[in-house]
């Protein structure tokens, strides 16, 4: 599957599609040429709270 990416440069923010064998090493942007290394390891997605699980400290009045 391919590594989804955005160029880190504020005013290029081009979308990068990269292969998974790329993982660690350094890649270029093919719109504005800046140099970026693509993460090793895929970043975790956080859960998801529920609403009910956001704030139980507090108990109505």
């Amino acid at each position: 599957m391919p590594v989804t990416l955005i160029c880190p440069r504020l005013t290029c923010r081009a979308l990068l599609c990269v292969p998974e064998k790329v993982r660690g090493k350094r890649v270029r942007c093919t719109k504005c040429g800046t140099t970026l290394i693509v993460p090793e390891v895929p970043l975790p997605e956080r859960p998801q709270a529920t609403p009910a699980e956001e704030d139980t400290s507090r108990q109505p009045s």
